[in-house]
């Protein structure tokens, strides 16, 4: 999990809010990539392992909403930024915030399934649809990066982020369908809250598609 250093941010006046919220943008987009290695540790069949990294979903997830409350602060203090830039930093650092949120639901459900039964397909495709989210997440950040610097690259990245996040609807589906090729084999609780799990990742991928379309809004501007 690097620290990264977003140029759109660099180019205004350095704040304590603008600081803050580089921080929180990067610590949300982390918590994808902790999500994904519990999944695959999960299929793995190495619980203990996976239950590690949804502990640390949860740390960082606090971290981030502690960061976005921290934000707002400083920026009801009246920062030396323009009235858009404060709505513009506000609106990433919501997003990114409800996209730790989904996260540390979907972390929450497989928290629940440490000790169901459930078959090995379910856990490989929730991984392979994790990866995606990934991919989804690294786009994300990358386009946050161009926005001041490089508003083509920008909206380029924005839009392979609702591409990957096409995928990750086509992966959606094909989980469902597996719900009831096993629906025997699994018991009624475990799959309500599994159905959950595919929500939540769908919830964090819808998130980071509606960012992408905000970011296109911010690049058009520069």
């Amino acid at each position: 999990m690097e620290s990264k250093s977003y140029t759109w941010f660099e180019r205004r006046r350095r704040t304590k809010a603008l600081d803050l919220a580089q921080e929180q943008i990067t610590k949300a987009l982390d918590t994808v990539t902790l999500l994904h290695q519990a999944t695959k540790k999960m299929a793995e069949n190495k619980r203990k392992e996976a239950m590690q990294y949804i502990e640390n979903i949860f740390k960082v997830e606090k971290e981030v909403d502690k960061l976005r409350t921290e934000v707002f602060k400083e920026l009801s203090k009246g920062v030396a930024l323009f009235a858009e830039y404060r709505e513009d930093l506000m609106h990433l650092v919501k997003r990114l915030d409800t996209l730790a949120d989904h996260v540390k639901d979907a972390a929450r459900c497989i928290k629940m399934l440490g000790d169901a039964e459930i078959p090995k397909e379910f856990w490989e495709n929730t991984v392979h649809t994790t990866s995606f989210l990934v991919d989804c997440a690294h786009a994300l950040r990358g386009s946050i990066e161009k926005i001041a610097v490089d508003s083509v690259a920008a909206i380029e990245g924005a839009k392979k982020v609702e591409d990957i996040e096409r995928k990750i609807d086509d992966e959606y589906l094909k989980t469902k369908a597996l719900f009831i090729k096993h629906g025997r084999e699994v018991d009624s609780g475990s799959m309500v809250i599994f159905d959950d799990l595919v929500e939540f990742i769908e919830h964090a991928a819808d998130m980071c598609a509606d960012t992408a379309d905000y970011i296109v809004i911010l690049a058009s501007r520069e």
